[in-house]
């Protein structure tokens, strides 16, 4: 049975469960990748403090441009993304940016995905970065029209991951 879901803006009073699904996505996408070591508190806390800036009202938010929304099945949060402007101004000429976009190990191939996807990110030109092992995650934005540009970057502070560009035309 497929579940029912629902797809809303995040709010305030979603904080702690948005911070704990996000290092849960984490080590569910990226735990062959990192060492336990990494999945601390201060990992934790760093993502209800990210949770608390972008469900903030929006005359406070720090990302103007911004669409996030959360995936809520019977009443739990199970997955989120965000799109829009890009944030790196030298980006802009690649178009709209999905920044982020995690959903609960259990929901894939739900359809939650495809749909957070095309909530926080319209048709035409943009780009995005994921790991370069996760063939998953690339697998699923080549359906979506992106294509590796051959631009990598090496998260030092995410335990050495190496990131890769993908674009949309």
């Amino acid at each position: 049975m497929v579940p029912s879901f629902t797809f809303r803006p995040p709010l305030p009073s979603d904080v702690e469960s948005l911070a704990v699904l996000h290092v849960r996505c984490w080590r569910e996408a990226y735990g062959h990748l990192l060492p336990e070591e990494f999945f601390t508190e201060e990992r934790l806390e760093s993502r209800r403090r990210l949770w608390a800036m972008l469900t903030a009202p929006p005359s406070e938010a720090p990302q103007p441009g911004q669409t996030i929304r959360v995936a809520e099945a019977a009443g739990e949060v199970v997955g989120f993304a965000g799109g829009g402007a890009p944030l790196d101004p030298e980006e802009a000429s690649l178009g709209q940016n999905l920044s982020m976009l995690y959903l609960r190990q259990d929901f894939h191939g739900s359809g939650a995905g495809q749909a957070l996807f095309d909530a926080v990110l319209p048709s035409g030109p943009a780009f995005l970065w994921v790991a370069q092992d996760n063939p998953r995650a690339q697998a699923f934005y080549r359906r979506n029209g992106f294509v590796l540009d051959g631009v990598e970057d090496v998260l030092e502070d995410f335990g050495g991951i190496t990131e890769a560009r993908m674009v949309r035309r």
